[in-house]
């Protein structure tokens, strides 16, 4: 995949992938290794050694080669230039642990993340060459929503932005790294913010050149766009029309003015051997390939929209009304019309919704499996008209899914309101939810869930909470996390699901208070059934009880399993924690096979989980940190908060009221 200025122009027609949910992992398809071979020792001890390297080098940069051929692992860890060296080392622990899961024996193998980029390999692919070979691409990711208001202007100035910051990056920084922010002075946009980065020991006309080939690539998909980014190992970019970077802006342009010409786009041509740098302003072809992108804007948009799954229906006089079910902001509407699906194409998948196709159902009806005419398999949520997941449930949803996009939260496809049906379609997880094999002996895969799926559930469950409270565009309070609405896929990999219940915070809020209680009994913080007040930390309360579920394999408040003191598994922990011993209640279905160690550590973060003190709670990202290294001590945990007790777990708690 090499970058050449020359073949900027068909990139207009071969567009790189776009990524999936944060973070972004990309696997080799080649070469693959067996476990506990030899590369996977080597592997081992470049995580051990590399995110402390990398956070203590000055350039926030660190590679690393062990062993030999044909065993020999080379390794690269990079975090961005406004991170901090402790952020950078655990963003980059992290990787290590996530892109083992998500490419397992995979030989080469890359993971993005905001604060920081992991690639290994069986290959050096870095430093003086210009391409990673065949295995490797680069990832897209285009954000929700597009600028309105002057489009071209917006376009072009984007344009000079982002080359004026990889000018800045390349020439004018030791970490190779730069942000920039450019005055658009719209009413709903004022600035654009960019930044740029390669590795540090990239030479500087080798980093411009390659910034140059992604931001062509780029450009013609973020036409209108209010944010994207190009990841790749080689460099990388991203804008946003809102600050996501710390520190004061390295470049800053003006605005032309409404009406005026933008200055065009600078790409810095690769000067001979022995030549000094030289600018260009304006080179033809990144020019002509940004005007022509913007005569064919509809083909373009056509292409990204068929990519978001489905195409929008033919407008009708009913279809042009706003939908009664979701909010009827104009970014929140176009959103969800864009995922509208026919009720003719569901009831086909799905055969009209019979009954062998169904996967489950609940108070809000039931789901069923599908077959797109794609081939892609889907799982149909049918809200029955006793269901009850209200209109303000169903907008919950709706929106929040659409805008949330992590590998850890279940993806939604589609939407579906004619005929009176009210369908949301998401994408299909063949394990289902993790009550259903955790909590019934009798299913196939509960003898196979050993500790390391296990693990991978907590961490995976953790992490995209940590997504919802504090690394997504929105604070996200879920309200109704529980065994039931984890569900697993092929490899067991957990996907938070069901934001009916859902509320959105402003990034200062701690808390809410409601009148009306909804949830699910043995999984709500104390604070919100007594009081009705809730924030992330009553999450943190309902992540807790799932964490000791699945440690133990027992539901919080099962009669079976109650003991002659203590009517629910909380207090039988905590009584067994007391005691020192509290490795009695292991889940006896995996014979003793476990790190005793990680077991400890795990009833120990769920019992700091369910204090009955909020604020004595972790949050999120304290927990991530806490369940990626044994190198953390964790504070004694106080006496669980423990709620009112209720024969099901399933059943859902309301008290009718004003609702918040």
């Amino acid at each position: 995949m090499g970058r050449h200025l020359l073949a900027v122009a068909a990139a207009v027609a071969v567009l790189a992938p776009f990524a999936a949910g944060y973070p972004w992992p990309m696997c080799g398809t080649t070469n693959t290794f067996a476990a506990n071979s030899t590369y996977q020792a080597n592997l081992n001890r470049l995580a051990a050694t590399l995110p402390g390297n990398a956070s203590a080098s000055p350039n926030l940069y660190a590679t690393g080669v062990v062993g030999a051929v044909p065993e020999q692992v080379w390794a690269m860890a990079l975090c961005r230039g406004d991170a901090n060296a402790t952020a950078c080392g655990s963003c980059l622990a992290q990787a290590f642990r996530d892109v083992q899961s998500d490419c397992p024996y995979s030989k080469d193998a890359t993971i993005y993340y905001d604060p920081c980029t992991l690639h290994y390999s069986d290959v050096h692919t870095l430093g003086g060459n210009d391409d990673t070979g065949p295995t490797m691409d680069e990832y897209g990711v285009t954000n929700d929503g597009n600028v309105t208001s002057d489009p071209p202007r917006f376009n072009a100035l984007l344009a000079a932005l982002l080359n004026a910051t990889a000018d800045y990056a390349a020439f004018n920084s030791t970490r190779r790294f730069a942000t920039g922010q450019a005055d658009f002075l719209d009413k709903n946009f004022l600035k654009m913010y960019s930044l740029a980065q390669c590795p540090p020991d990239q030479a500087p006309v080798r980093c411009r050149k390659c910034l140059a080939g992604i931001i062509a690539d780029g450009l013609p998909r973020f036409l209108n766009s209010i944010g994207g980014r190009v990841l790749w190992v080689n460099c990388t970019y991203r804008f946003e029309t809102a600050p996501f970077y710390s520190g004061p802006a390295m470049v800053r342009l003006p605005s032309p003015g409404a009406g005026a010409p933008a200055p065009g786009p600078a790409v810095e041509t690769l000067p001979e051997a022995g030549e000094g740098r030289r600018n260009y302003n304006v080179p033809g072809i990144v020019l002509a390939v940004v005007l022509a992108v913007l005569a064919a804007l509809n083909l373009v948009a056509c292409l990204c929209f068929w990519r978001r799954r489905r195409r929008r229906r033919r407008p009708t006089a009913e279809a042009k009304k706003p939908y009664p079910m979701y909010s009827t902001e104009s970014e929140d509407v176009e959103m969800v019309d864009s995922m509208m699906m026919d009720v003719s194409t569901l009831r086909t998948a799905t055969g009209d919704f019979d009954e062998s196709n169904k996967l489950g159902e609940g108070g809000f009806g039931s789901v069923y499996k599908g077959v797109l005419p794609d081939g892609d398999e889907v799982a149909v949520k049918r809200l029955s008209d006793s269901s009850t997941q209200g209109e303000d449930e169903l907008k919950n949803e709706l929106t929040l899914v659409a805008k949330l996009k992590h590998k850890n939260l279940v993806r939604l496809v589609g939407v579906c309101l004619e005929q009176q049906e009210r369908l949301l379609v998401y994408e299909y997880v063949p394990n289902r939810s993790l009550d259903l094999i955790l909590f019934d002996t009798e299913n196939e895969n509960h003898e196979q869930l050993d500790w390391r799926q296990r693990y991978r559930i907590i961490n995976g469950v953790a992490r995209g909470l940590q997504y919802l409270h504090e690394d997504s565009q929105l604070k996200v309070v879920h309200r109704d996390l529980k065994a039931s609405n984890i569900l697993l896929d092929a490899n067991m990999n957990p996907k938070i699901s069901d934001f009916g219940l859902a509320r959105i915070f402003d990034r200062d809020q701690t808390q809410a208070k409601t009148s009306q209680i909804v949830g699910t009994y043995g999984y709500m913080a104390p604070e919100y059934v007594m009081r009705g007040n809730y924030s992330v930390k009553s999450d943190a309360f309902s992540f807790g009880v799932i964490v000791l579920e699945i440690v133990t394999g027992r539901k919080n408040n099962d009669d079976r399993y109650n003991s002659i003191q203590s009517g629910d598994l909380l207090n039988t922990v905590w009584e067994h924690w007391e005691a020192g011993t509290v490795m009695e209640l292991v889940d006896p279905s995996m014979n003793g096979s476990f790190p005793e160690g990680d077991v400890l550590r795990c009833f120990h973060i769920g019992l700091l989980c369910v204090q009955g003190d909020p604020a004595a709670r972790p949050v999120m990202s304290s927990v991530v940190m806490m369940l990626g290294t044994d190198t953390i001590s964790l504070q004694a945990p106080s006496k669980p908060g423990f709620v009112a007790t209720d024969n099901s777990q399933n059943t859902a708690v309301t008290t009718t009221s004003v609702q918040d």
